[in-house]
């Protein structure tokens, strides 16, 4: 009687699915073993069982000794391919850095009227344009900063003196009234100042 084609899903039955765990299993190893002799290959596996428990097979040697091997073989295969790609993504980035030197020495030349020598195509002309647009925008960026920060400083001084002509000024008013024996406290008219150029009172 003909086999019938088993589907491949899980199987629900428990007591099946442990009978078909096992059976599958020798198989599996058995045939780990057929292969090893025939093609003399160093074969490992590893099988764990829906309850937890690891049957393993090594053809050669021992389980750690492959995977020992396998380490190995998998960090220098990966570790080559590793190196190669940084080499290729820094000889791409010195290439780059060398097409945007000359384009940039093309355009000094092109503004301080040599084109006649080296004479830019409009795809150069547009690259240049583009980048004097960033240098611009970064500079204008850098330029607003530096004055936000000068004028941050400047109010911060300018703080500082107000808070000092008004100390100076309470002071000149109890001294005042002090000397004044009537009583009456004489408030200057023209308070001292101190100001910022000389750091001086006047």
């Amino acid at each position: 009687m003909a086999r019938g084609k088993v589907q491949m899903r899980r199987i629900e039955n428990p007591v099946h699915r442990q009978v078909t765990f096992c059976k599958r299993r020798m198989g599996l190893l058995k045939k780990a073993k057929e292969l090893s002799v025939l093609c003399d290959a160093d074969i490992g596996v590893i099988v764990v069982s829906p309850h937890g428990r690891i049957y393993d097979l090594a053809t050669n040697g021992n389980m750690q000794g492959l995977i020992e091997r396998y380490r190995r073989t998998y960090s220098e295969m990966h570790g080559e391919s590793s190196e190669q790609n940084k080499t290729q993504a820094i000889q791409q980035e010195v290439l780059a850095l060398t097409r945007e030197i000359d384009l940039f020495q093309k355009g000094l030349r092109y503004i301080h009227g040599e084109k006649d020598i080296n004479h830019m195509n409009l795809g150069e002309l547009q690259a240049l344009e583009n980048n004097l647009e960033m240098w611009v925008h970064n500079i204008r960026s850098q330029k607003m900063q530096i004055m936000s920060r000068e004028i941050e400083m400047l109010r911060n001084k300018e703080g500082i003196l107000q808070a000092a002509n008004d100390i100076l000024q309470e002071r000149i008013i109890e001294q005042n009234g002090i000397l004044n024996f009537s009583g009456t406290v004489m408030i200057p008219q023209a308070p001292f100042q101190l100001t910022m150029e000389s750091n001086c009172y006047l």
